[in-house]
């Protein structure tokens, strides 16, 4: 994780639209901008560049 808690739990209350990407919250069924019911959580790692 982050080194900001504050930020942490805002990542882990938020879903990705699987179709246009859009960033929504946690606990709804459809998106808000497209109404897709594909959702995902967010990614919590950060992922490292690969050299």
């Amino acid at each position: 994780m982050g080194k900001f808690a504050e930020a942490d739990a805002e990542i882990s209350n938020t879903m990705i639209c699987r179709r246009c990407k859009t960033r929504n919250k946690k606990g709804i069924l459809k998106c808000r901008k497209c109404g897709s019911p594909y959702l995902r959580p967010k990614n919590k790692e950060i992922k490292a560049k690969k050299a």
